[in-house]
């Protein structure tokens, strides 16, 4: 039975195209060996409203949905709580796809459109890894992330880096290092952690008056 097209309230709209930047970073990560593409179910006829590395299969936005997607789609909708499916397919040239579909769902959580990535399994293997190298793409620096356990380690892993920076930095009046430690930490963002406050006022053997008085002086 043909799935009817339905009307997308303003919300769902406003979802739906929340999710363009989305198949662009994607993009960005994986590479140009992954179709990436947004549908809308408003429209069966021309569905895409956004695709990465559409000439592996000619499309574009404004491109109708493919039989395989609306099959998926029912696949998914008779797994209970299930919003993915992941499989391998070949297109009509017959090359090999490990591909995944997710529903995006909008007010009321309504399938309101869907989000598909095909990997093709033919791209050459030294294309796949040297995208993932340190200078596959540009010359965006190697970057360091902090992964923890609770937000009281990530602060004071944050402190202790800046404060360390800070204290090695001669060119700092020793009366202004606290101040420009916490400017530091500011412009991380560490401050948006409800906690953050409290906890460099402890690492820093400060009262909180003076962390919140440094902070106002920022704004």
């Amino acid at each position: 039975m043909e799935r009817a097209e339905i009307v997308l309230t303003p919300t769902d709209r406003l979802i739906l195209e929340s999710y363009r930047e989305l198949v662009c970073g994607l993009e960005d990560y994986l590479g140009g060996a992954y179709e990436i593409v947004l549908h809308s179910l408003e429209s069966m006829e021309h569905s895409v409203i956004a695709i990465a590395n559409g000439h592996y299969t000619n499309r574009h936005e404004g491109s109708p949905i493919t039989d395989l997607a609306l099959d998926m789609l029912r696949s998914i909708e008779q797994e209970n709580g299930k919003s993915y499916i992941s499989y391998f397919a070949r297109n009509r040239r017959g090359e090999p796809l490990r591909s995944t579909t997710i529903v995006i769902y909008g007010e009321n959580r309504r399938a309101i459109g869907l989000l598909c990535m095909n990997f093709y399994l033919n791209t050459p293997l030294h294309k796949v890894i040297s995208h993932l190298t340190e200078n596959a793409v540009d010359d965006r620096p190697m970057l360091t992330e902090t992964f923890v356990d609770n937000a009281e380690e990530l602060l004071t892993r944050v402190v202790e880096q800046v404060k360390e920076e800070v204290e090695q930095d001669s060119h700092i009046l020793p009366s202004l290092k606290n101040k420009e430690i916490i400017k530091r930490c500011n412009s991380q963002g560490i401050f948006q952690i409800k906690s953050a406050v409290t906890s460099v006022a402890k690492l820093l053997n400060i009262s909180k008056n003076t962390v919140y008085l440094h902070l106002k002086s920022l704004e």
